[in-house]
């Protein structure tokens, strides 16, 4: 593991956003959502694509608040523009656990 400076941490800029719309995503190479994120006034919605689809189900993500990098290159996956990093725990079996807060937080709002 490489160390990174205070500096360096400040570039990446994650915010929390609530995820308002679901959809599958069968043209993705690996079985994954589409997701639409609120992440506040100023940032906006984003999609996002998730490979999240055997701990989640489309009901449970709606209105689930996540942690997002917002200020990566938009990515093309398929026939669909990610925008953001939903950001998640990855397991030794490769299934990932969604980042959020343990208490909601306005939209928009960056980890400190």
């Amino acid at each position: 593991m490489s160390i990174i400076s205070w500096q360096d941490f400040e570039k990446v800029a994650l915010h929390a956003g609530t995820i308002i719309r679901v959809e599958d995503f069968p043209k993705a190479r690996k079985p994954a959502f589409k997701l639409w994120i609120d992440l506040g006034d100023e940032i906006g919605i984003k999609q996002s694509s998730a490979q999240i689809t055997h701990r989640y189900s489309k009901d449970m993500l709606l209105g689930k608040q996540v942690l997002c990098v917002v200020n990566f290159p938009v990515k093309q996956i398929a026939d669909f523009q990610s925008e953001v990093l939903t950001t998640g725990f990855v397991l030794p079996d490769g299934e990932v656990i969604l980042t959020s807060p343990d208490f909601p937080v306005p939209n928009g709002t960056r980890l400190a």
